[in-house]
């Protein structure tokens, strides 16, 4: 069985993905790694035997030797599940989600997440996709962060739409709200340079390394956030950020590491009556190809992330 990773899971222990990817529990996934039959191959083409405790390279295809049916754990479709349509065309859906709302599913027969709903919706996806859990879903948004995400009708535009992520051909922009902490500074406009890795001992997180002995010891990859100050109250900021290949939290981990986490993320910063953090996908933009046809989407600012800048 093969197991293609995605750039969410650069730099995350190899174990966990594949935890993460399948519906085999801890204990069997141990088992396959204490036995030899976990094997990961390189963008290079190059095989290594794997270990548990390994990280997950850029590119890289992991081979289980076991039963694939053991390995099914592809979404359900849920119709009862309300999905807001940005967009609709035959290659491909755009969905405005709200907070709340899971991408994929995680456990087998878990209902409730996108994927459930477009799979109910276009059942065309089911043959589409990084895996059976995430039919024709191109990328994912954190559980409560809100906006436009883009699913794949056909192979071809998954396959473009997944490249031209890889290159930065799609502009992927978010607004935030964040808060300085006591001698923070944010500039006008600027870039985030930080280095992310995942986190040795919490899953929860991913860390922003700041030197390069940091840097080589967790085996980081280079991420950059650019962003420009659209208003400011206080010590908050309302921010549109643009990142090309995000890592997973890229985004929320950059702001914490200048002392700007995002209002209400309990992770990187402080929790708050929000009950979510203050991140929204809201725009994305493709300028087409010849598999794909150019467009550009829009998602407003929710109100309650509009009146934490407002108050």
């Amino acid at each position: 069985m093969e197991l293609r990773t995605e750039d969410v899971d650069v730099g995350e222990r190899l174990d966990k993905v594949v935890a993460r990817h399948t519906t085999l529990g801890r204990a069997r996934v141990a088992e396959l790694f204490a036995a030899g039959a976990v094997r990961a191959v390189d963008a290079n083409g190059r095989r290594r035997k794997a270990r548990k405790g390994d990280r997950v390279e850029a590119g890289d295809v992991i081979h289980l030797d076991v039963d694939a049916t053991a390995l099914d754990r592809g979404a359900q479709p849920d119709a009862a599940l309300d999905l807001t349509i940005a967009l609709e065309r035959p290659d491909l859906v755009m969905v405005d989600k709200a907070a709340g709302i899971p991408s994929a599913p995680i456990v087998a027969g878990e209902l409730g997440t996108v994927a459930n709903g477009l799979l109910a919706r276009y059942p065309e996806m089911a043959d589409i996709g990084f895996s059976p859990r995430e039919p024709g879903l191109c990328h994912r948004l954190d559980t409560d962060t809100s906006g436009l995400l883009v699913a794949a009708r056909t192979q071809a535009a998954f396959d473009s739409l997944v490249a031209g992520m890889k290159s930065g051909a799609l502009d992927k922009r978010y607004l935030l709200v964040c808060e300085l902490a006591a001698g923070a500074v944010l500039d006008e406009r600027g870039a985030i340079e930080l280095p992310l890795a995942g986190h040795a001992t919490d899953a929860t997180r991913v860390v922003a390394c700041r030197d390069a002995v940091e840097t080589e010891r967790l085996r980081a990859r280079p991420a950059e956030t650019r962003y420009r100050v659209l208003r400011r109250r206080g010590a908050r900021a309302l921010v549109e950020a643009t990142v090309s290949r995000a890592f997973r939290h890229q985004i929320r981990s950059h702001f914490a590491a200048i002392g700007a986490p995002l209002v209400g993320d309990a992770i990187y910063g402080e929790a708050s009556s929000l009950g979510r953090h203050a991140l929204h996908a809201s725009v994305l933009v493709w300028p087409g190809d010849d598999h794909v046809a150019a467009f550009e989407v829009a998602s407003p600012l929710p109100p309650a992330l509009e009146r934490l800048i407002d108050e």
